[in-house]
Parts: structure tokens; C-alpha cells; sequence
């Protein structure tokens, strides 16, 4: 009903000849940890079944002024804390190509949406890979902007320092459009950036000849799937057709990103869940509970040491890998979606494989804190989604969402949609 006032308003509007936002009329549905003032928001769990926040949050108060419609919200991992998008309060989010394998998490209603046609986009959240995981595994577009482009303020957290939001589409141009209304400066959010928002669709020129694209000698291919590895090589041959210059690259330790952003996370999820892990714990699915309780068992010199050691080791890959080229290029995930049962954590020693299974090549960039965008490259023999990964330096938002585009203007994977 509230839609269709607000479509009913957005028509009035067109009639009366007022100015329209960028996103007039646009239908939109997001994860379930937006704040609207007086709506419940569930942040994916019943243990929030009544949870109604009193303020509402900034980017959501920007989508409204642009002109767009919210038809709902969606269905997430409890609290954003799963990579594969299982939900145990609410029920599992199920793949957009095959309903007996996961979604990806934690912005899996995001990426289902989007990819089912549901609605033009999505805003999801993005701490270890959470926006470019449901976007690979369900062959749709999703940007992680750089740490601090978009507000926070008004959001269920997840992780205090490494929390970004970002949006999912079915096309780099429909993100960069997203984008623009919902980054810039916020007085309310104290580690939001004050630099000015581009238009990012007037820099989507399709042009890319010259560009260098860095492909990974270590680390990021490792245990990949065949057919993810063939998508891989097809797509730097669409870039290598565009004009880009192909550059191997050796970059510094991934692995040691990866358990760094970990451990900040468990650390910082802790902190948050405290009192609700106290009142509640036997309300926690085991992997939250696992993920979240281990972070009261680190000292504090060594999430101090972590958090110290970001800048240091951003400056470290920007000189071995972006001081050689534009943007690097990897697989956003080593595997198609798996069925359920074979990614389910049965015990706690389940737990933290899976999150190396599913984020591995994902978290590495969310500890930097560097832009990253998801994007559809192919499918298995199964029909599955794959997705290709380029990462940028900080607020290079522009650059990855031209190469993207360019390669969705010679490529049609983004116009291909699940049998409803």
C-alpha cells in the first residue's frame, strides 16, 4: 500500500511537470537493517522481531528525496554475519538460478532481488565481501565503495570500522546511479568523507584502452573451481579486445588481510552483542554465536596491533600492485553457489572454514578498506553465476565502475534472468 501511494505521487508529480530526482519512481527494496523511524527493522533476526528504531537513516532519507519507491525490505544473514546467506530466525534466502543452493550473504535478499527482477536495486552492506557475494552467486552487479564514501548513520552495525554500504543492480551504470545519491558527507556519521560525489555516470565513457588491469600471480586462483578460472581468462580477453593491458602481478600477503579482518571483526561484534549475547545466547545460530563469542577471547594489544597495522599494509599493496597498474582483477569467489547441506556448519569447527570457503578472496579488501565491485562473468555447465572482482585505490569508485561498464557494453551475462 505505501508503494503504490508513493508510485501514485511520483505519476502526480510527472503531470505536474515538478523536477525529477535521479531516481523518480524508481521501485527499490533493501536488506532489513535500514532504520526508518517507527518501522520495525529486524537486522535478519527475531531476537529484533519488535526492534523499532526511532531515527532514520541517512542514505535511506537520500533515496526518498531522489524520488525513489521502497517496496520492502529483504530477507539477510542474522545480524550480516554470514557469508552464504543462511537464516535460521526467518528462513534460508535461496539462490536466484537454483533454490536448493545458498545466496551468498549477508546481502542475500539483495542479490535474489535484484537477479529475480524484483526490483531495479538494492542497498546492501558490505564488512567481509557481504554485497559482492550475493552478487556473484546470483549474477548481478555489487559495489563495495570505499570505507567512509557512504553514511553509515541510521544502520544496524555489523563492525564499526570496517562496515560499508553499497548497492547491488544489474548493471555498473544503474550502481553508478545508486552511488550518487547515496555517498557524500554526513554530519552524523564522523568517519564519513567529506570529498565531493562525482557523477559517476558521466565518467562511464566505454572507453578503457590504455588501462592496466593487474591479474594475481598468488593467492586468489588458489583452490578456484575450472570453469571459475575459465571465466576468469574469457573475461581479461574482453578486456584485452577493449584496449586494457593484461600485467601479472605478485601481491603482498592476502592471507594475512584475511585473518587480520577477522579478528577486528570478531572483536568489534562482540562488543556490539555483549548484552544480547549475555540475555540471549542460546538464541544464536552457531555460526554467529561461534564468530562472535571468540572475539571476548582476544587480547586487546592484538585487535590494537590490527587496527594500527591497516594503513601500513594499504600502502604496502598500493605500491606493490597499484603503483603497476589501474585496477586488479580476480574471481569475487572460487565456486559457484553450493547446495545447502554442503556448506552447513554442524559444529563450531565448521564455522571458520566456511567463512575461508566462501570471503576468502573478499575480506582481504574490506580490512583495507578499498573500493571493490562484483561483476557477472558467465556461468557453469550447471547454470550457475560467476562473477570477476576489480579492486582500486580509495575512492576510485569512477574508475572501477567505467571498467565494468565497458565490459558489460561487450558482454550480455547481465541480460540473462532466472526462470520464474
Amino acid at each position: 500500500e505505501e508503494a503504490r501511494a508513493a508510485a501514485a505521487r511520483a505519476d502526480a508529480g510527472i503531470r505536474r511537470g515538478e523536477p525529477l530526482g535521479l531516481l523518480h519512481g524508481v521501485p527499490l527494496a533493501h536488506k532489513d537493517m535500514f532504520y526508518r523511524a517507527g518501522r520495525i527493522t529486524t537486522g535478519g533476526s527475531r531476537l529484533l522481531a519488535e526492534h523499532r528504531p526511532q531515527m532514520t537513516a541517512t542514505v535511506v532519507r537520500k533515496l526518498e528525496a531522489a524520488g525513489a519507491i521502497w517496496l520492502g525490505s529483504l530477507n539477510m544473514s542474522e545480524f550480516a554475519a554470514n557469508p552464504t546467506g543462511q537464516n535460521d530466525s526467518f528462513g534460508d534466502c535461496r539462490n536466484a538460478w537454483d533454490q536448493a543452493r545458498i545466496s551468498g550473504g549477508s546481502s542475500s535478499g539483495s542479490g535474489v532481488a535484484v537477479a529475480m527482477r524484483a526490483c531495479f536495486g538494492s542497498l546492501g552492506s558490505d564488512t567481509g565481501g557481504s554485497v559482492r557475494l550475493p552478487a556473484a552467486l546470483n549474477g548481478v552487479v555489487g559495489l563495495r565503495p570505499t570505507y567512509g564514501r557512504v553514511s553509515r548513520h541510521g544502520i544496524l552495525p555489523r563492525t564499526w570500522s570496517m562496515d560499508t554500504v553499497g548497492p547491488l543492480a544489474r548493471t555498473a551504470r544503474d550502481c553508478a546511479r545508486l552511488l550518487t545519491v547515496i555517498a557524500g558527507a554526513d554530519d552524523n556519521d564522523s568517519s564519513c568523507s567529506t570529498l565531493d560525489v562525482p557523477r559517476y555516470e558521466e565518467q562511464l565513457s566505454g572507453d578503457i584502452a590504455g588501462l592496466r588491469i593487474a591479474v594475481p600471480t598468488n593467492y586468489f586462483h588458489d583452490g578456484a573451481a575450472a570453469e571459475v578460472r575459465d571465466a576468469m581468462a574469457a573475461s581479461l580477453r574482453v578486456f584485452s579486445d577493449l584496449g586494457a593491458e593484461i600485467v601479472e602481478v605478485g601481491v603482498p600477503d592476502p592471507e594475512r588481510l584475511y585473518h587480520l579482518g577477522n579478528l577486528i571483526s570478531q572483536v568489534e561484534a562482540a562488543a556490539i552483542h555483549a548484552n544480547l549475547l549475555q540475555t540471549h545466547g542460546e538464541d544464536y545460530p552457531l555460526i554467529l554465536k561461534t564468530r562472535m563469542a571468540s572475539g571476548f577471547y582476544v587480547p586487546a594489544v592484538d585487535y590494537l596491533a590490527a587496527l594500527s597495522a591497516r594503513a601500513r599494509l594499504a600502502a604496502e599493496f598500493a605500491e606493490a600492485v597499484l603503483a603497476r597498474a589501474d585496477v586488479l582483477h580476480t574471481p569475487t569467489v572460487g565456486m559457484t553457489a553450493p547446495p545447502f547441506e554442503a556448506i552447513a556448519a554442524r559444529s563450531p569447527a565448521d564455522v571458520f572454514p566456511i567463512l575461508a570457503r566462501t570471503a576468502r578472496n573478499t575480506r582481504p579488501f574490506s580490512t583495507l578498506g578499498m573500493p571493490a565491485i562484483s561483476v557477472p562473468a558467465g556461468f557453469c555447465r550447471a547454470g550457475l553465476p560467476i562473477g570477476f572482482q576489480l579492486v582500486g585505490r580509495p575512492f576510485a569508485e569512477g574508475l572501477l565502475l567505467r571498467v565494468a561498464d565497458a565490459y558489460q557494453r561487450a558482454t550480455d551475462w547481465h541480460l540473462r534472468a532466472p526462470q520464474q
